[in-house]
């Protein structure tokens, strides 16, 4: 009686155990999940940029390729495209010089190093619409702590000042200091991620390997471009991916700041699909520019896997 009974679970047993049969089981909440909020999204952005779609009518009535040809003729959208590429890798060149340091200071062992973790992590970890407040009066154009500071030196208010006889610098209202300051904001928030990425890659380095540089004499440099960078190439490809992806569709940082001003000097295409899309209520061509975004994301995605998958096997 008991062997009757047991039959059926260890049957039922060995079958959940088939790998064919659990791991779909098993992915399908991530498939769903990614289908309802990334698929759907796409599908019916793709519908609208078809489409002569508004806020008022969001019926779908195609047009063709009617939204894509007039953004094109559209100077804003070209000057977004351009301070968008411009946005992104200079934020992220600068992310990825100054997480590679603080993740190779990082490692070392000092006096106070959780505190210093605790503090990198901060802006990734604290909403980025409240830091992104905070900088708005770090850049404001009468109370700017920055501003104070470079009177106080002497840089700033004076005749022959280096930063101009002014009493302020005005950041957010200069087309060159704005896009400055929003690439700065960017990279603040961005370079807790990135150190933590490249500290896990530092974590992961064989100690054999550098304990034999070390017996053989190398000095910090050669150890670091010879030896750690190489091994570190796959850790810091997907570090830039991911700075990439969050700093070209993102529009927090731009929209507190600037709202794309002055004159468009820092509109970006997620910005710009916003209120094409949204405040001006054209679905259609909103959706449009957006879709701009995602052969750059999808061609850039697949090369700097492939690198990494290159430099891993490698």
């Amino acid at each position: 009686m008991d062997a009757i009974e047991t039959a059926p679970k260890a049957h039922f047993r060995e079958y959940w155990d088939r790998r064919r049969i659990l791991a779909p089981v098993m992915i399908s909440p991530a498939l769903l999940y990614i289908v309802a909020l990334v698929g759907f999204p796409f599908v019916l952005a793709i519908l609208y940029s078809l489409s002569d779609a508004t806020t008022g009518n969001p019926s779908i009535h195609f047009v063709g390729l009617r939204n894509f040809a007039t953004i094109l003729h559209d100077p804003v959208f070209i000057r977004s495209l351009e301070n968008t590429f411009l946005f992104t890798f200079v934020s992220q060149a600068l992310v990825v010089v100054l997480s590679s340091i603080l993740a190779l200071a990082l490692s070392e062992d000092f006096r106070g190093k959780q505190v210093v973790r605790f503090l990198i992590l901060l802006p990734w970890t604290a909403p980025i619409s409240l830091g992104a407040i905070g900088w708005l009066w770090i850049f404001d154009s009468v109370f700017s702590p920055m501003d104070w500071l470079l009177r106080a030196a002497g840089l700033l208010g004076v005749p022959h000042g280096f930063f101009g006889a002014d009493s302020n610098l005005y950041w957010l209202g200069r087309p060159i200091l704005a896009m400055a300051s929003v690439i700065v904001v960017q990279t603040w928030r961005i370079l807790p991620l990135a150190t933590v990425i490249l500290l896990a890659g530092i974590s992961a380095i064989p100690n054999e390997i550098l304990d034999a540089a070390a017996v053989d004499g190398a000095s910090f440099w050669r150890r670091l471009f010879q030896i750690e960078i190489p091994l570190l190439l796959p850790v810091i490809s997907i570090a830039v991916l991911f700075g990439v992806v969050f700093t070209f569709t993102d529009m927090t940082v731009v929209y507190v700041l600037t709202r794309g001003g002055p004159i468009n000097s820092t509109q970006v295409l997620a910005s710009w699909a916003f209120f094409v899309g949204i405040e001006a209520g054209d679905l259609g061509q909103g959706a449009a520019v957006a879709l701009f975004l995602f052969p750059v994301l999808a061609g850039g995605t697949a090369l700097v896997l492939r690198f990494a998958r290159r430099r891993e096997v490698a």
